[in-house]
């Protein structure tokens, strides 16, 4: 359920990449909220500045100039100290591969988050919500592509965050396994209330969220609003 206190607001948000000749602009004043409880999804082609905004909002990165809330807090204004601070307790990241320790299996590979967050849950409780409990003891490698996601996942969530963010989850998964993803990432976002963005270029995934925000060139483009949510098995592939 979304309350519509924001838990991200950007204000004129710019990022620049490199000098001279080869400079890049990513983002050309970004202003956009994301509110509590939502599911959002960020629409956008290859190039339009999703995932460099995403890593802003998630402290991975910093803006050249504008301003970057998460509640009361200036993220623009923060040391690094403090982003990692942030990242380590209210943000969790799914990004398109999966990272997962190789050598571990995967509860070990949950654990390594729960055992530096403030309030976790078990590494058990956090694959038992993406269906995962039957194998936890598995390694990566005798995981399908979708179940490593799933662990991506349930990495992610375990740390309790209040912001889960996504960067292309399916990208590297066909469509049926995708579904499951999806599923589970809506699933975790009605069950827990989780703040959740996606990024996506796939322009079928928006009619899972609450809001699609499409970015063009740096900048919000579009912002819809649905009167329903899809489940990820009504999304016409």
């Amino acid at each position: 359920m979304v309350d519509r206190q924001p838990v991200f607001r950007t204000r004129g948000v710019t990022r620049v990449f490199g000098d001279g000749p080869a400079t890049v602009q990513a983002l050309r004043g970004v202003d956009m909220s994301l509110y509590a409880g939502e599911f959002v999804v960020l629409l956008g082609a290859s190039g339009s500045g999703k995932s460099t905004l995403l890593n802003i909002l998630g402290g991975l990165d910093t803006a050249t100039d504008g301003e970057v809330w998460y509640r009361d807090q200036n993220l623009s204004q923060a040391s690094e100290r403090v982003l990692t601070r942030f990242r380590r307790h209210h943000v969790g990241f799914v990004f398109q591969f999966y990272n997962l320790i190789p050598s571990l299996t995967a509860r070990e590979n949950v654990a390594i988050v729960t055992e530096i967050a403030d309030a976790p849950m078990t590494p058990e409780e956090a694959l038992d919500l993406v269906g995962l409990a039957p194998r936890m003891d598995h390694f990566p490698s005798q995981l399908s592509g979708g179940e490593q996601q799933r662990v991506a996942i349930a990495r992610a969530i375990a740390k309790n965050p209040a912001v889960l963010l996504c960067d292309e989850p399916t990208g590297a998964l066909d469509s049926k396994t995708g579904i499951r993803v999806l599923e589970v990432l809506q699933d975790i976002n009605q069950r827990l209330g989780t703040t959740t963005a996606v990024i996506t270029h796939n322009a079928v995934i928006a009619d899972m969220a609450d809001r699609m925000i499409r970015l063009t060139d740096g900048r919000v483009s579009e912002v819809h609003e649905n009167t329903r949510r899809l489940s990820p098995a009504e999304l016409h592939w």
